[in-house]
């Protein structure tokens, strides 16, 4: 808090800010307008209130209540506007010798952003209101706010490029409404009015922008109040620089002529004609420029194009050769389609020549059968040549679809052929390996070293002496080995008998197989001749049937092409697959196989 004296009003206010709850702290502060407008304070008291406010925080504590939402604040918008009557109020007129930059750079620029946020909220609410008393409510409380506006940048003439370059105030002159338009141009021209230089200071897309806004609205609209006013800018925007003329005249070349038509007589003629004269005056002196540069462009253009005319002569010869290539190649191409064609043409005629004489020779045997047949058989002789054609014409038909549906069917058959053939090898040679080479799950130890070798025999030496060996008797051991010998004598009888009957077994189960064959392919008793009584009544003509068959059957596999045999390159040259024997013989039965 400051060490001077503080008025004592001010100083109750600023406690009872401190002490109220934040909803309250709207109204309080709107006892500033009393303090400020007391009409006993001078000029040297006035500055000493406004800085006594400044110090005291009031000043923040308004700035900080302009960024809500005062829709939902006590006494609402209007609350809103009078506050930034009163903040617009304390910083004209208020000179900070402390920390300055912060006054200057920091807490004005964000007054003036509040500022215009807090126009363009009641602006968005004055479009969208639909009863009349809130729309003159809502445009009054803008209008406070954008005096509020002016009277800041008013005292403080730095603040008026701050508030062209903020984008909020592009946007609130970019609008279709004509009251709140004529309020922001009304504020432009204060702007120009106060500080011309700020306008030629801000960058060239806001200078744009703002020159295109007034435009449209001269374009757009019939109203003589936005007419005016965005005449009057015009004006006051060509006074201020040559160049900014020469851009009304370049960017908007049918500016004249729109003002020409559509404004003259509307109550404003003396700006009009005042900006017709001015266009007009730098349209005339950027005549002679444009002429000459319209000869410079045109010298240029001559020297280019006789550039251009000579390179292209340097290459004419290449370029004829080329393009007679081109024509002879296409001219060939062309009498070549054109002898193909008729040519075509040509084979289509022999042939429809060849099928009419066909039918003429064809229906002429007709009818020189039909004469020699009966006349009773000739129903009966057309019957079956319909039939016959009929026959014919489904064969062909037939054939036609079969042969089609092959050919769909030829790649993906192919493709699986094959894909067995090769996972037939694979699966062959993968097992044959299995074969030659049985895995094993032993791996050789490590040699041992000198000093290892030595440590192990030194445990077992160790071992024996804590468990010593049973002593066994050579008595004891010659008995044992008899028992051995007597019991091996025993398995090996019993395995021989043991093989002899698994043979037998083998042998009737090869004769049931045979009997059961020759069963199923008897004639039957009807038919009987000696010739099949000697075959079940003898045991060799079967036996040597079988060998045959086997004989032929191991003849027809080593004719077998290779891409049958893909894969047996691993097997032995006398080992026949069994899958081959079982789809040729069935149920053939091998001696010595299973």
């Amino acid at each position: 808090f400051p060490m001077a004296a503080a008025d004592p009003q001010v100083l109750a206010l600023a406690a009872q800010v401190t002490e109220s709850r934040e909803q309250d702290i709207p109204l309080l502060l709107l006892k500033l307008k009393g303090i400020l407008s007391s009409p006993s304070l001078g000029c040297e008291e006035s500055k000493k209130i406004k800085q006594d406010i400044y110090d005291y925080g009031l000043t923040q504590y308004c700035l900080l209540v302009l960024k809500q939402d005062h829709s939902r604040l006590q006494g609402g918008w209007a609350t809103a506007a009078q506050l930034a009557k009163i903040l617009s109020h304390c910083c004209v007129g208020l000179e900070m010798k402390e920390d300055p930059e912060e006054f200057y750079k920091k807490f004005l620029p964000s007054a003036v952003d509040n500022l215009l946020v807090l126009g363009k909220r009641l602006q968005a609410r004055f479009i969208r209101a639909i009863k009349d008393k809130e729309k003159q409510d809502f445009l009054h409380w803008f209008q406070t706010v954008t005096d509020a506006i002016c009277w800041l940048f008013g005292g403080h003439v730095q603040l008026a490029a701050c508030v062209l370059q903020n984008d909020r105030f592009l946007q609130l002159l970019i609008t279709d409404d004509v009251e709140t338009a004529i309020i922001m141009m009304s504020v432009l021209h204060n702007i120009l009015r106060l500080n011309s230089s700020a306008f030629l200071q801000i960058d060239k897309e806001t200078l744009h922008s703002v020159l295109d806004e007034l435009v449209y609205k001269l374009s757009s609209t019939t109203n003589p109040a936005v007419g005016g006013s965005a005449t009057k800018l015009l004006v006051v925007v060509a006074k201020l620089c040559k160049q900014l003329v020469q851009l009304l005249t370049t960017r908007y070349k049918g500016l004249k002529g729109l003002l020409n038509k559509r404004w003259i007589g509307k109550g404003f003629d003396k700006d009009l004609n005042q900006l017709l004269d001015m266009l007009y005056l730098e349209q005339t002196n950027g005549k002679g420029e444009m002429q000459k540069q319209h000869q410079a462009a045109c010298v240029i253009q001559a020297m280019w194009r006789g550039f251009q005319t000579r390179k292209r002569l340097k290459k004419l010869p290449q370029a004829v050769i080329t393009l007679q290539r081109s024509f002879r190649a296409k001219r060939e191409r062309e009498l070549q389609h054109l002898t193909k064609q008729k040519e075509d043409e040509a084979l289509k005629l022999q042939m429809q020549l060849q099928r009419q004489r066909a039918m003429r020779l064809f229906h002429e045997r007709q009818l020189a059968l039909l004469e020699r047949v009966h006349a009773s058989q000739v129903n009966k002789y057309m019957e079956e040549v319909e039939e016959k054609s009929a026959l014919t014409i489904q064969r062909f038909w037939r054939g036609y679809r079969a042969r089609i549906i092959f050919h769909q069917q030829k790649q993906s058959l192919k493709e699986y052929k094959a894909a067995v053939i090769i996972q037939r090898a694979a699966c062959k040679f993968l097992e044959k390996r299995r074969r030659r080479r049985p895995l094993s799950l032993w791996k050789e130890p490590k040699g041992l070293t000198d000093e290892q070798r030595l440590a192990l025999q030194q445990k077992v030496d160790d071992y024996i002496k804590l468990h010593p060996a049973s002593q066994m008797s050579e008595e004891m051991s010659k008995e044992l080995h008899m028992q051995a010998q007597k019991k091996l004598a025993q398995f090996l009888l019993r395995s021989r008998l043991d093989q002899r009957a698994a043979q037998r077994r083998e042998t009737l189960l090869a004769q049931v197989n045979t009997d059961v064959e020759l069963l199923m392919n008897a004639p039957g008793l009807a038919e009987t001749t000696e010739k099949d009584l000697g075959v079940f009544m003898s045991r060799s003509i079967p036996v040597a049937t079988k060998a045959r068959q086997s004989h032929n059957t191991m003849l027809k596999y080593t004719r077998w092409p290779w891409w049958k045999k893909l894969g047996d390159e691993f097997m032995e040259d006398d080992v026949i697959p069994d899958d081959a024997l079982n789809t040729e013989l069935e149920t053939l039965f091998i001696g010595g196989r299973k």
